[in-house]
């Protein structure tokens, strides 16, 4: 069964005036956190959209970037984006209840913030409403400045790279501090660990950009060492 059909599945169980926010009240075991981790960048991508005054059907496309989305399941996904851009509930509440979903589990969290990023980069350029949504999405999700300016440099092309904050070591850490850093990295970035904490095998490409700054970051450093 697609991610999609299960989405359709959990979409359809709503009562009737339900929002999309009571989903994740049904969906706190490990078996849907797949579902909720999509629904989760979906919603957030549908607000981030809303606040940039951007908002179209379209915009669904740029799901596209972080899912495989097959054209027979577009409605499923065009749906849970709907349902988010027509619910009164501000996108902090439902950044709140993602963050409560997941608790102190820092790896979904960074999965899904990245999501965002490659939604918001989708059209090829970055707001700066886009800037504040998604620092204050990282904000509660419990990131500290640092761990969004790596996570943004990552994604932004105008962002500065600091090869240490990429791979979160001090510039004065011993290279094999640094190496063993890079190394966990790698393997945190698999997609069978993604899909081990909720990252769907739909959307895995996200490791990708991820791996590619991780290791361009270790051979700077490499280099510069």
């Amino acid at each position: 069964m697609s991610i999609w059909t299960r989405i359709g599945e959990a979409l359809a169980a709503l009562a009737k005036g339900e929002g999309l926010l009571a989903v994740f009240d049904r969906l706190r075991t490990p078996p849907d956190r797949s579902v909720a981790f999509t629904i989760a960048v979906i919603a957030l991508g549908a607000k981030m959209a809303k606040a940039d005054g951007h908002v179209s059907r379209n915009e669904v496309r740029a799901f596209r970037d972080v899912f495989v989305i097959a054209p027979e399941e577009e409605e499923n996904a065009a749906r849970v984006f709907d349902l988010a851009r027509q619910d009164v509930a501000g996108y902090d509440i439902y950044a709140r209840r993602i963050k409560a979903m997941f608790g102190d589990h820092e790896g979904p969290l960074c999965d899904l913030l990245e999501g965002l990023f490659h939604i918001a980069l989708a059209d090829g350029s970055y707001h700066q409403t886009e800037d504040a949504f998604l620092q204050e999405v990282a904000a509660i999700f419990g990131f500290d400045e640092r761990r969004f300016q790596r996570i943004r440099a990552q994604f932004v092309p105008d962002a500065e790279r600091d090869p240490y904050a990429v791979l979160g070591v001090d510039a004065e850490a011993p290279m094999d501090q640094v190496r063993a850093a890079w190394a966990q990295l790698v393997r945190d970035t698999h997609p069978d660990r993604m899909i081990a904490r909720g990252v769907p095998p739909e959307a895995v490409k996200l490791a990708e950009r991820r791996m590619v700054a991780i290791n361009r970051a270790w051979e700077e450093i490499r280099a510069k060492r």
